[in-house]
């Protein structure tokens, strides 16, 4: 028994010292230290929720931050998947789904993207209060998971990541703006039709 107990103290001590973090312990430096979160239903709970995990992993979270996080539609929709032979019971799939966009410098949109979680209930018709109250439950721990995708896909923005995401989203942006410009120039250089005048009786 102590023999097992040295072997696994002895192991996680070598796999702390590769770095090696069991899920959910720990938290990951992120390269976004300075983030605003915005979002349509700005006090909602999942904007609220993100703003919090985020402090809590050491971002400053604030409107003037260098970097914007809009959460820019939050859509929780369920369909029915079965019934049962009564028909007083259903198997329902919820989904939420979160369209988000990554603002940098000069308010360019450096990423455009969603995320979607799925989860099963039933529904029992003898019991609607039951049932409506483990929906409820369900669509919380469905939100939490929401949260937790969106801090995987931020701490995965690296400062190389950034740079070349705001480099793009600039050379786009510089691409729209000498279109408009080129446009501007044909339209100053093409020559007005007067219009007609109508000869006087």
């Amino acid at each position: 028994m102590i023999k097992r107990n040295l072997l696994v103290i002895g192991l996680a001590v070598v796999l702390s010292a590769c770095g090696f973090q069991l899920r959910g312990t720990g938290t990951t430096k992120m390269a976004l230290t300075d983030l605003n979160v915005t979002a349509r239903d700005a006090y909602g709970e999942t904007a609220k929720q993100l703003r919090t995990t985020l402090e809590q992993s050491g971002v400053k979270v604030h409107p003037g931050a260098a970097y914007e996080l809009n959460l820019a539609n939050e859509a929780e929709t369920q369909r029915t998947t079965s019934y049962s032979g009564s028909a007083r019971s259903a198997e329902y799939e919820l989904t939420t789904k979160i369209d988000y966009q990554l603002i940098g410098h000069e308010k360019h949109v450096l990423l455009n993207d969603s995320v979607e979680v799925n989860s099963t209930v039933t529904h029992d018709g003898s019991n609607l209060m039951g049932s409506q109250s483990a929906t409820d439950q369900v669509r919380g721990e469905m939100r939490r998971q929401v949260v937790q995708s969106l801090m995987l896909r931020l701490q995965q923005m690296t400062p190389q990541r950034l740079d070349e995401l705001q480099q793009k989203a600039d050379a786009r942006a510089k691409a729209e703006q000498d279109a408009l410009d080129a446009a501007k120039r044909i339209e100053d250089a093409t020559p007005q039709q007067s219009p007609l005048e109508i000869p006087s009786k």
